[in-house]
C-alpha cells in the first residue's frame, strides 16, 4: 500500500507540476503578446475553463493523497524517505495549494467580476495592469513550489520503505 499511495501522490503532483510548468512556458509568453482587452478575455476564458474534473482530481487529489502516502510510508520520524515526502508535502500544500487558494484565486474572482464588454479602455488597461503582474508572480512561485516538490517526491520513490534495508550485511 505504501507504493501504490506514492505512486498515486506522484502522478497527481506530476499532473499538477507539469499543467503549471506548461503555462508558464507557453500560455503566459503568449498571453503578453496580447492587447489589454485581448489578454483580460482570454484569461477569463482560461480561468472559467480550468475549473473542471479532471484538473481538481490532480489538484486537490495532490493534497488529499499525500497524507495518506505519509501515513503507509512512515516508519521513524528521521527516515529519509519520510522526510522527503513530508517536505514534498508541506512545500505543496503551502507553495502550490495554499497559494492558489489564498493568492491565483482571489484575482481570478476579480477578473471575472470585472465587466470587460462595458468598461473603458483605461479600465481594462488598468485592470491588466492591477492582475498581470501580481498573478504570474504567484503562478511562478506555485510552479517552483510544484516541481521541487515533485523532485522530493520522486527521490523518495528511490529510497527503501524501511529503515532497515539501508543497512548492507
Amino acid at each position: 500500500m505504501a507504493t501504490l499511495t506514492l505512486i498515486i501522490s506522484t502522478l497527481m503532483l506530476a499532473l499538477t507540476a507539469g499543467l503549471f510548468y506548461s503555462y508558464s512556458c507557453s500560455v503566459n509568453p503568449g498571453l503578453k503578446q496580447l492587447d489589454d482587452s485581448g489578454y483580460l478575455a482570454a484569461m477569463q476564458s482560461i480561468n472559467r475553463a480550468i475549473i473542471n474534473p479532471l484538473f481538481f482530481l490532480s489538484f486537490m487529489g495532490t493534497l488529499l493523497f499525500f497524507p495518506v502516502s505519509l501515513f503507509f510510508n512512515f516508519t521513524t520520524w528521521d527516515s529519509p524517505k519520510f522526510l522527503l515526502l513530508l517536505g514534498a508535502f508541506v512545500l505543496y500544500a503551502c507553495g502550490t495549494f495554499g497559494v492558489t487558494i489564498f493568492g491565483n484565486v482571489p484575482l481570478n474572482e476579480a477578473l471575472d467580476a470585472f465587466p470587460l464588454k462595458t468598461a473603458t479602455l483605461e479600465e481594462i488597461s488598468r485592470a491588466r495592469k492591477n492582475f498581470e503582474i501580481p498573478w504570474n508572480n504567484l503562478h511562478s512561485i506555485r510552479t517552483v513550489a510544484s516541481v521541487i516538490s515533485l523532485l522530493l517526491a520522486i527521490i523518495s520513490i528511490t529510497l527503501p520503505s524501511k529503515a532497515i534495508e539501508l543497512i548492507t550485511p
